[in-house]
């Protein structure tokens, strides 16, 4: 049994593992591992189960990355003791290898099937989406626990049912047209697009669960449009796969840098793509549903009927609530406060009695601009709370500025001949501590958006 860790970061200084690498050697690990740890994913790599599952008790992993062997029925084995080692939380894992013929055979044991050998650009881009959908996973039931105590069911959304919809764009190749008959033979409803601006219309019309970019002579336009989808907020997290047409190699970091989840070689056969694709497409359905159902707690009649914030008990409980789960889990949480500037400038606004006309709409703003798994909520007329599962201090306190130079650059009407004002906050962010607890945690928020050192 062996455990080796790779660790390239500032300084190598407070690093620990966020990513666990399950590889039987380091042809494919090891450049893995230090492109990952480069890229902010300090990860282990061990050479089997055993070593693998005292790296999950020793280190707080996010998720796993397992390197397939010929013994498929030994990388599912492994791949469910690791996620049984969890318990009820969520452990995403990421198969590196072919996918499997029979869909079925590895369903809910791992989370995404990617080609090898991985980029470390694109796998950081996947864990990270991987990581974010467990979380919101996380938080959908941490959060169902809460209201069910305060006398609110929160209703379960189940994935979106029906065919999986996926949109090609490119020339009807043969070898492209071959995607797309392989793509409908696995349930599949695909809809072709020869252009970019065609493209772009179906995207701007219709919803779908994926979208395959055909390479052709070179990759610019197929580029060109992965990086157009993400500049556009709806279709940022749509997974796009880019099928090359030749055998020349792609800039493959490059390509993940402007946005693809994934390239399929020239020499893949279509039937393998399809369920790549199908893979991804799947993945994205989940992750949507999550998202629609912790947006559903708006309605719950709990939260704050101005703002559609958590009112500061509800807060308070589940805050509880997610600090006991990330110490048994072993996931990070963050907490952040937003307090309004007490500027001279608001002086006029705050006695005429405008900034207490505007709080609502400035409470709503914060709540839209928060990730759907975050926590924010109202616990005083001018102050703000996060509460930011998965997420480091650093990680909390850029969201809360985020936040605030998105609403410093909203004006809010004044009285009639004075000019519309703009507010600004002062904010503080902590890490939750499992020595001293949540309430601390956002003790220490408090005073730094105050100007004070903080204990």
């Amino acid at each position: 049994m062996s455990v080796r860790v790779y660790f390239k970061g500032a300084a190598g200084v407070g690093l620990t593992a966020r990513v666990l690498i399950l590889a039987i050697d380091d042809i494919l690990a090891e450049p893995l591992a230090r492109g990952l740890d480069r890229l902010g994913w300090p990860s282990i790599t061990a050479r089997g189960v055993n070593a693998a599952l005292l790296a999950l008790a020793d280190f707080p992993i996010e998720a796993v990355i397992v390197a397939m062997t010929p013994d498929a029925a030994q990388d599912r084995e492994a791949a469910l003791r690791l996620k049984a080692a969890r318990g009820p939380l969520r452990l995403p894992i990421l198969a590196l290898g072919a996918p499997p013929r029979s869909q079925g055979a590895d369903q809910g044991v791992y989370d995404l099937t990617l080609a090898a050998p991985l980029d470390p650009v694109q796998a950081a881009h996947r864990l990270e989406q991987l990581v974010r959908t467990a979380v919101a996973e996380e938080e959908f039931v941490l959060r169902s626990q809460t209201f069910a105590e305060h006398g609110r069911r929160l209703p379960h959304v189940e994935p979106e049912a029906g065919p999986l919809r996926v949109l090609t764009i490119g020339e009807p190749a043969p070898k492209f047209l071959g995607l797309s008959h392989a793509l409908k033979a696995n349930g599949a409803e695909v809809t072709a697009a020869f252009t970019a601006y065609t493209a772009f219309d179906y995207l701007h019309d219709r919803a779908f669960d994926a979208v395959v970019l055909w390479g052709g002579e070179t990759q610019t336009e197929a580029l060109s449009i992965a990086a157009g989808m993400r500049r556009n907020t709806r279709l940022y997290h749509l997974p796009t796969l880019l099928y090359l047409r030749s055998s020349r190699q792609a800039d493959l970091s490059e390509a993940y840098r402007r946005g693809l989840s994934d390239v399929a070689a020239a020499d893949t056969p279509e039937s393998e793509t399809a369920l790549r694709v199908i893979d991804l497409a799947k993945a994205y359905r989940r992750e949507q549903a999550v998202r629609r159902a912790l947006e559903r707690a708006r309605g719950s009649g709990l939260m704050d009927a101005a703002t559609g914030l958590f009112t500061r008990e509800l807060f308070a409980a589940h805050l509880a609530r997610l600090s006991d789960s990330s110490h048994g889990g072993r996931r990070p949480l963050a907490v952040a406060v937003l307090r309004i500037a007490n500027r001279p400038e608001l002086n006029s606004a705050r006695v005429g009695g405008w900034l207490d006309r505007a709080l609502p709409q400035i409470g709503s703003m914060v709540g839209r601009l928060v990730r759907a798994e975050d926590t924010a909520a109202l616990i005083a007329p001018d102050v703000y709370a996060l509460a930011l599962p998965g997420a480091s201090e650093a990680a909390a306190f850029a969201a809360a500025e985020r936040i605030s130079a998105v609403i410093a650059c909203t004006a809010f009407q004044a009285a009639q001949g004075q000019a519309p004002f703009t507010v600004s906050f002062d904010i503080g962010a902590a890490q939750v501590r499992h020595e001293d607890g949540a309430a601390r945690a956002l003790e220490r928020a408090a005073m730094t958006s105050l100007g004070r050192k903080a204990s």
